[in-house]
C-alpha cells in the first residue's frame, strides 16, 4: 500500500468492504467456461436488464470488455471512429489494431463531448477503392480524460439517428456510466438501448475488486464468449468475483453521489485560490487541474501534493487528475484541499 494519507490516483483503488468480502466467501460457484457458474449468470442477466439488453458477458477487465465489443462490430481493415481522448485508443495499448486489425480515426472535442455533427461528418459509411468504411462509432460516458464529463443523452440520440440508417453500429465505453446515471437521474437503459453493445465497470466507483460486464444481444454475447476464451480470459469458479459485482450493484450505486459532491467541494476550494479548475465542469467524481498558466508543471504539482500526503496523477505536462471514490471520505477531502492550497496557492 502506498504511503499516502489520501490516494486520489484513480477510483480503481477501491477495496472490497467487509460485506462484499462476506458475499464473495459465500458465493455459489461453478465452472463458467462451461456456463455453469450461477452467480456469474445472475450478474450477467442483471446488468443486461439494467441496460436494456438481452444478455451480458462477465469480463475480468474493462479493457477486455471494450475490445470484445469492438471485435464484434469491426472486421479487420474496417475502421472505428472515436474521440481523440477515448480510453479505447489512448489507454488500451493499441489493442484494437493489435488484436483485431482495426483502424481508427478521431474527432477532437471539448472534454469528450462532441457535437453530433462532429461525429457524423467523420463517418464514412461506404467503402471506396481508396477509403475504408466506418463500421463503428465508439462513445465514452462518463469521459475519463474529459474530467468525468457526461455526454448528454440528446447528443447520443442524434448520433444514433444519423448513423443507424447507414448500418454503422455504436459501442459505449460505459466504465463510469453509473456516475452519469446518478448525476443526471437518467435510467441506465435509456443510455444502453442506443448502442449495440455497452461495457460497464464494477471495479471503479462501485468498489468490486475485479470485473466488468459487456452487454448486447444474445447472439452477440455468444460470439463474444468465444473471443473471450480465445483471448485467454475464460474463468472457472468466477462466481466469487461476480458476487462482489452483485453486492456492488445492491449497495454502491446511489452512494456515488457522495463522490461527486466531494469532488465538487474540492474544485470549489481550489478554484478560490488558483484559477486551475472550473467547478462547474466537475460533473462527477473526477477533477482535472489545468496548469497551463500556472508556475508549476503537472509533475511538479503531483510532487507537491505527495509531500502533503496526497497522491494525484499527471495526465500530461500541464494537467493533473484527481479521482474520488468510496475510500475517500470528508476528512480525506479536507486533507486534499489543504494539500492543493499549499501546493498551488
Amino acid at each position: 500500500m502506498a504511503p499516502y494519507a489520501v490516494d486520489l490516483l484513480s477510483d480503481t483503488l477501491t477495496r472490497p468492504s467487509a460485506g462484499m468480502r462476506a458475499a464473495m466467501a459465500e458465493a455459489e460457484v461453478g465452472d463458467d467456461v462451461f456456463g455453469e457458474d450461477p452467480t456469474v449468470a445472475r450478474l450477467e442477466a442483471r446488468v443486461a436488464e439494467f441496460l436494456g439488453h438481452e444478455a451480458g458477458l462477465f469480463s475480468p477487465t474493462g479493457s477486455l470488455a471494450n475490445q470484445l465489443g469492438l471485435r464484434l462490430h469491426v472486421k479487420p481493415g474496417q475502421e472505428l471512429i472515436a474521440d481523440s481522448m477515448a480510453h479505447i485508443l489512448r489507454a488500451e495499448l493499441g489493442a484494437a489494431a493489435a488484436f483485431s486489425g482495426i483502424t481508427s480515426r478521431t474527432w477532437v472535442s471539448d472534454r469528450g463531448r462532441p457535437t453530433p455533427e462532429q461525429v457524423l461528418s467523420l463517418m464514412a459509411a461506404e467503402a471506396s477503392p481508396y477509403h475504408v468504411a466506418t463500421a463503428l462509432i465508439e462513445l465514452e460516458n462518463t469521459h475519463n480524460f474529459g474530467g468525468g464529463s457526461i455526454l448528454p443523452l440528446a447528443t447520443i440520440e442524434a448520433i444514433r439517428a444519423g448513423s443507424e440508417p447507414h448500418g454503422v453500429a455504436m459501442h459505449l465505453d460505459g466504465a463510469r456510466l453509473w456516475n452519469a446515471h446518478v448525476a443526471t437521474g437518467i435510467e441506465l437503459a435509456a443510455y444502453g438501448r442506443l448502442f449495440e453493445t455497452v461495457s460497464v465497470c464494477l471495479s471503479k466507483g462501485l468498489g468490486a475488486p475485479v470485473g466488468s460486464v459487456l452487454v448486447g444481444s444474445a447472439d452477440a454475447m455468444a460470439e463474444a464468449r468465444i473471443w473471450r476464451k480465445r483471448y485467454g480470459a475464460g474463468m472457472r469458479q468466477a462466481g466469487i468475483l461476480a458476487a462482489a459485482g452483485l453486492y456492488a450493484l445492491d449497495h454502491n450505486i446511489a452512494r456515488l453521489a457522495e463522490d461527486h459532491a466531494r469532488a465538487r467541494r474540492f474544485a470549489e476550494a481550489v478554484g478560490s485560490v488558483a484559477p486551475v479548475v472550473d467547478p462547474a465542469q466537475v460533473e462527477t467524481n473526477i477533477v482535472i487541474l489545468d496548469l497551463t498558466d500556472h508556475a508549476l508543471s503537472a509533475p511538479q504539482a503531483v510532487s507537491g501534493f505527495a509531500q502533503h500526503g496526497v497522491r494525484a496523477y499527471a495526465l500530461s505536462h500541464t494537467h493533473v487528475r484527481l479521482v474520488w471514490h468510496l475510500d475517500v471520505d470528508d476528512a480525506s477531502t479536507d486533507l486534499a484541499i489543504e494539500a492543493a492550497r499549499a501546493t498551488l496557492g
